[in-house]
């Protein structure tokens, strides 16, 4: 029987095609699963203050991941997750309901306008062909600072880094069970990795998230509760009311920002991959696409803000997923998550720093791989690089980048060198920074 299965999983999802085995891609899975599983707290906790209740946005919140990182496993084939993004999240809370003073349920009917919105651009099919008119150096560029923009996230939730008035940014208390335990999380990783040990992930996570619950600086809640109900955000979205023009800017930045988070991390997660084709293109994009579009819907509906592939999906890749098996497990185990919150819940954010902290340190290596010799090529590469972690944002970099581009070619005389794909994303870009 389990024969049977696993043949029937390797035609299914071709994993043998891809150089992995079933066993591989479950270890990708639950590493992945492990690097997400904070937005199961921090997406509810984020939307609460938008007087959204708590229980209900956990359950919304786990309901879209396991339908968008379903439809990714079955219409794309790719080992990415998919969950409500922390940039939106604080877009919608901080920007549309206490900034701009809707409601959240006009909020929710915005998300859901611009999830028809998304998959309106992917029928046509405006989304693949953005996406594939990336340049190549463009795209290292973006695979590196989605790393950079990882680190950073990840020494911040560790507390290894802090604001500072004078310098912006600057160490902080480096004594401290959180940093120490991160930074030895990562070497444990890193060293783990270095002996070929599969699943150094893991293993790493594991270790710092029991050394915490045993020094009293993790908390242990338990194993299984029944899920909240979903009843007080299940299908409370006001699209009519998002239907007005105060609305127009906001739906337009919930699409931008969609559209081009969702651009980076599908580059930057299948270029580690090695699924990139020789012609630079992503095999099955639009499938991709068909699965964060339907899930933005599915997740409005359910109670949440706009849903999006993940970058943490790079630790899953770096563990050895290639193929859709990893994302089916990523959504069996938010499915698991509604009766076991309290164990997922346990593992702390230092824990999952560690791991994301490996990842970034391996994603940076596109840097490498820059045409060096062409500075019209190198400079966009690293200047998207840069300004991620800077922006503290995958979509406003990438902006910098398209428009960096354009106007190098241009200034250097090489203008027919730049797909016209990439002047419609600068000129849209440059007027979202001038007027959004």
């Amino acid at each position: 029987m389990t024969r049977t299965l696993s043949r029937w999983l390797d035609t299914r999802f071709q994993i043998s095609a891809h150089g992995s085995t079933v066993q591989r891609e479950v270890v990708a899975g639950v590493t992945t699963f492990l690097a997400m599983a904070y937005i199961i707290v921090v997406n509810p906790a984020i939307l609460s203050e938008a007087g959204m209740d708590f229980g209900a946005v956990f359950v919304a919140t786990c309901l879209a991941a396991i339908v968008g990182t379903l439809l990714m496993a079955l219409l794309a084939n790719y080992p990415i997750g998919l969950a409500p993004g922390m940039g939106q999240n604080a877009f919608f809370t901080y920007g549309v309901v206490l900034g701009a003073g809707f409601t959240w349920q006009v909020g929710l009917g915005a998300v859901f306008l611009s999830g028809v919105a998304f998959l309106v651009l992917t029928v046509l099919p405006v989304r693949e062909w953005l996406i594939n008119a990336i340049p190549r150096n463009l795209k290292l560029g973006m695979a590196a600072g989605i790393g950079l923009f990882l680190a950073f996230i990840a020494m911040q939730n560790a507390g290894i880094v802090t604001d500072s008035p004078a310098t912006l940014v600057a160490f902080g208390d480096l004594t401290a069970f959180a940093p120490v335990a991160a930074l030895l999380g990562f070497v444990v990783i890193a060293a783990l990795t270095a002996r070929g040990v599969r699943g150094a992930v893991i293993i790493g996570m594991l270790s710092v998230t029991v050394a915490g619950w045993l020094a009293g600086e993790a908390e242990f809640a338990g194993v299984m509760a029944l899920p909240p109900s979903p009843a007080p955000v299940l299908l409370q979205l006001d699209v009519v009311g998002a239907f007005e023009w105060s609305m127009v800017t906001i739906i337009l930045s919930l699409l931008l920002v969609d559209v081009f988070d969702t651009a980076g991390t599908l580059v930057g997660v299948a270029t580690r991959g090695g699924l990139v084709g020789r012609d630079g293109r992503l095999p099955r994009l639009r499938g991709a696409l068909f699965a964060d579009s339907g899930a933005t819907l599915i997740g409005s509906l359910a109670g949440t803000s706009s849903t999006t592939s993940y970058i943490e999906s790079a630790a899953g890749v770096e563990a050895g997923g290639r193929t859709g098996l990893t994302a089916l497990v990523i959504a069996g185990m938010f499915g698991l998550c509604l009766l076991f919150a309290p164990l997922a819940q346990s593992v702390p954010a230092f824990a999952s720093s560690a791991a994301l902290l490996f990842v970034a340190s391996v994603m940076a290596r596109g840097l490498a791989d820059l045409d060096w010799s062409d500075a019209t090529e190198s400079s966009p590469g690293v200047i998207v690089a840069l300004a991620m972690p800077m922006a503290f944002s995958i979509a406003d970099g990438i902006g910098i980048g398209f428009i960096a581009y354009a106007l190098i070619k241009v200034a250097a005389g090489r203008w027919r060198e730049c797909p016209g794909a990439v002047y419609l994303v600068a000129a849209i870009f440059a007027l979202k920074f001038a007027f959004l």
